[in-house]
């Protein structure tokens, strides 16, 4: 199956650009993401909860502009707006015990990322494998996006998603790639969809890092994060209950379970997906493939590192592939629709100021 990724063009204040975003996307969420198993019963169990109402209050207390950018997002889309936001809320939220195992498999699904130091004349480089339910195959987008408020940013989206949970960039030149933990520390707080989109505004890696340290977020993320001004490379895991910060000095990889000993006591779910990808790309990074190119171990579909509906484990499927290079004046970027459909989306964002 041809994969597409669209592409798709924001400005103007928050609630026009979600609004475009929602118009962009409204079809997919409607013909694809509200048929699915997991989006009925986490309606079905959470809608007008007070737990929701939490997250919300939350939310709009912190950041009010992306709870806006949701507002657009869902009348563009025609949907009404508790419907929307409950979806973004989705990772925030305990899936009812009676779904399906496969629907089970997909909520623990994520990505894999590889960061990859300067070394010599050679950049630093953020490459990321985006994976997620076969129902999106096709239906997401790279969203170009200009706000009136804030910097101006790229980032992969799902249908009617606020953008920032999966890969993305911004004209301060810093680089996000997103693993999904499951770590079982869920709280009332700042949904990570949220936080995710906080981080796309960051100025500068200490900026994105003060976000990920906020003792208020409900859940959270493995967060790849680059500056190309510096070079630098973070590794960020921050699920609720805290955050811990590593500086790769050599190319590592990361998949989606919490990895850092300060997390060696949180309970959380690892698939066994998750253990083999992280597995694999260790030691295919060890054996110095990553010469070849990133995408060397990304599209590596044995294990598999690269899903696709023939070579899975737990039902994920990789969306697209990305590698963002990181120069001192701009990020250049190539995504790739699938190892058959290259370079599917290229360019680079100059770095302002």
């Amino acid at each position: 199956m041809r994969n597409s990724i669209s592409r798709v063009y924001a400005q103007g204040d928050a609630f026009s650009m979600g609004f475009a975003l929602g118009k962009a996307s409204g079809i997919h969420f409607e013909e694809r993401t509200m048929r699915t198993e997991e989006f009925q019963a986490l309606q079905r169990r959470w809608r007008n909860s007070d737990y929701v109402q939490n997250l919300e209050s939350a939310a709009r207390a912190a950041y009010p502009r992306f709870v806006r950018e949701i507002e657009g997002i869902a009348e563009g889309a025609g949907q009404d707006f508790q419907t929307v936001f409950l979806w973004n809320c989705r990772g925030d939220l305990q899936l009812p015990d009676n779904v399906s195992t496969i629907t089970k498999n997909v909520a623990a699904t994520g990505c894999t990322s590889i960061l990859i130091p300067a070394n010599g004349n050679e950049p630093a480089a953020i490459a990321h494998n985006e994976d997620g339910g076969v129902e999106l195959l096709g239906a997401c987008s790279w969203v170009e996006a200009r706000p009136d408020a804030g910097l101006a940013w790229s980032s992969f989206m799902y249908p009617c998603m606020l953008p920032g949970h999966t890969f993305g960039v911004n004209e301060a030149g810093v680089v996000q790639t997103i693993n999904n933990i499951r770590a079982r520390d869920l709280k009332p707080g700042v949904p990570r969809q949220i936080i995710c989109r906080a981080v796309l505004e960051a100025a500068d890696l200490d900026d994105a890092v003060n976000v990920l340290k906020r003792k208020d977020r409900a859940s959270g993320f493995h967060h790849n994060l680059g500056e190309a001004k510096t070079g630098r490379l973070l590794s960020v895991e921050a699920p609720a209950s805290g955050c811990a910060v590593r500086e790769p000095t050599s190319p590592q990889a990361h998949a989606n379970h919490l990895l850092y000993s300060e997390f060696d006591t949180l309970e959380q779910t690892i698939s066994l997906s998750s253990r083999n990808r992280q597995e694999a790309a260790a030691r295919m990074i060890t054996e110095g493939l990553l010469t070849s190119g990133a995408e060397t171990v990304l599209f590596e579909d044995t294990t598999p590192i690269h899903c696709d509906r023939d070579r899975r484990d737990d039902y994920a499927q990789t969306l697209a592939t990305s590698v963002f290079t990181l120069f001192p004046d701009r990020v250049e970027w190539r995504i790739h629709a699938s190892p058959e459909q290259r370079n599917a989306i290229v360019g680079e964002m100059r770095l302002t100021g």
